[in-house]
């Protein structure tokens, strides 16, 4: 649930948007402001609000605009836009080392973990699923808008790029935990199951 918070103003802006694509950025905005402001008051670190950080930017980029060109061409393709960016922001954090998902996996896993290689492998995975599904998406609906076929293909094409990445996330993890407790034990079953007289 951590990981589908951060793309509520995302959300929102998708489900506002009916009202007007002006309305939809501002709703982005505001939530996106809101949860920035709210995580830094928690003492959540700055460089764990990655993706916070960056929904806030771009919906303040995309309220200016829809409020000063109501009638912009842009407003056609805002939702292959929205992904665009969430792919840039995601891609971008996987180039300078930090992933986007490293920064909520933190609120929930123990520091001493934070600099092992599987946390960081993990994340590293988990945010390559993201941004390769933001960049799919963003390529259908840039697709669908330019071909016109409206609400009734971008909406599912929209969802799937939120929820295949969400289902990856919820369950790559235990994965991963699961191989690493095999390992542990296997590991640890030879020495456990030595001959004491090799030892005496």
């Amino acid at each position: 649930m951590n990981y589908l918070r951060g793309f509520v103003p995302w959300i929102a802006f998708a489900a506002v948007s009916t009202l007007g694509w002006q309305w939809g950025a501002l709703a982005g905005l505001v939530l996106g402001v809101r949860l920035v402001v709210w995580d830094r008051r928690a003492g959540v670190a700055a460089d764990a609000l990655i993706l916070e950080q960056s929904t806030a930017v771009y919906f303040a980029a995309l309220t200016a605009i829809a409020f000063a060109r109501t009638d912009s061409g842009l407003h056609h393709y805002t939702a292959a836009m929205s992904m665009a960016w969430l792919a840039l922001t995601a891609w971008a954090t996987l180039a300078v080392r930090r992933p986007f998902t490293s920064g909520i996996a933190r609120r929930q896993a123990p520091p001493e973990v934070w600099n092992s290689p599987v946390f960081i492998r993990l994340n590293v995975v988990l945010t390559t699923v993201w941004a390769a599904a933001f960049t799919v998406t963003a390529a259908a609906l840039g697709a669908v808008s330019a071909a016109d076929l409206g609400d009734a293909v971008s909406v599912p094409v929209q969802i799937a790029g939120f929820v295949l990445p969400a289902v990856f996330t919820a369950r790559y993890p235990e994965k991963v935990k699961a191989r690493a407790i095999a390992a542990a034990t296997a590991t640890a079953k030879p020495a456990a199951t030595a001959d004491p007289a090799a030892t005496s």
